[in-house]
């Protein structure tokens, strides 16, 4: 994996190996053109100070990336007109990720950080124990898509609307079928992850359609965890002896996963 630095003081945030980078949703070919909308008119024109002729890289998630050039720099609607395709399009594991909403800033980290590890589907569940009742689902598509765009990435993960998790979990074989579920319970012995995670990969299921489930940072309720035990789809996991946040843990719960059975 490559790293990039803290985009914190980054003049360009939205680059990757120092070229502009922009998520758009229209489909994208050679020799096409293309207007902006006002805000990433804005961004390139005002904020990065961009003219005419200059390179834009551009993503759709279903076209690979596009090397495109400025045509006309206006701040409210920039032109651009595409060249030729500079990668194919690459899709991300097939790994979801379900985790109970934490709080304004630590949601947004979620999104960021679940993007670059490299999630196919953000689902937030409301548990038992969950504080946080109320989202704003373009707030975390915002965040997805600039992650992408930070890091490289041409494919976005799916940003799904909050759901009770005893209602997904009624209607998991229908909307997921095979898809197993790893659910971090904080009552599984710490040396249990490792050898669980080892035994899936010596059974071939490197790669399989996984879901992540990760509980709020008063864990998951008594019932919700006999409820998850007793699912013949479900494997608990533990994340060590340390108590985590319940936003570090949902990182920390990809990397495991993506190591052993992902894409690493």
């Amino acid at each position: 994996m490559k790293n990039r630095e803290d985009d914190d003081t980054d003049e360009n945030p939205r680059c990757a190996s120092g070229r502009a980078r922009l998520y758009i949703e229209e489909s994208l070919s050679a020799g096409a053109s293309l207007m902006l909308d006002r805000d990433q008119s804005h961004y390139l024109v005002t904020v990065l100070r961009m003219g005419e002729g200059e390179a834009v890289l551009l993503f759709n998630g279903r076209d690979g990336e596009w090397a495109a050039r400025i045509a006309q720099a206006h701040k409210k609607n920039c032109v651009l007109e595409l060249a030729a395709r500079t990668r194919a399009q690459e899709p991300l594991p097939d790994i979801w990720l379900l985790f109970a909403p934490v709080k304004k800033a630590r949601l947004d980290f979620i999104a960021q950080k679940a993007t670059e590890m490299g999630a196919a589907v953000i689902q937030p569940v409301f548990t038992e124990r969950t504080v946080v009742t109320r989202l704003k689902d373009e707030r975390l598509q915002a965040n997805a898509v600039e992650a992408a765009e930070q890091c490289g990435l041409v494919a976005v993960p799916e940003v799904r609307e909050a759901e009770k998790l005893g209602t997904l979990l009624a209607k998991w074989n229908e909307i997921a079928p095979g898809r197993r579920i790893l659910f971090c319970d904080e009552n599984e012995g710490p040396g249990a992850t490792l050898a669980a995670l080892e035994k899936l990969a010596g059974e071939g299921k490197k790669g399989a359609p996984l879901a992540v489930l990760v509980g709020p940072e008063g864990g998951f309720s008594p019932g919700e965890r006999e409820i998850l035990r007793g699912r013949s789809d479900t494997l608990a996991l533990s994340l060590g002896p340390r108590i985590m946040r319940a936003d570090t843990a949902a990182i920390a719960a990809l990397a495991v996963v993506g190591l052993m059975l992902g894409d690493w």
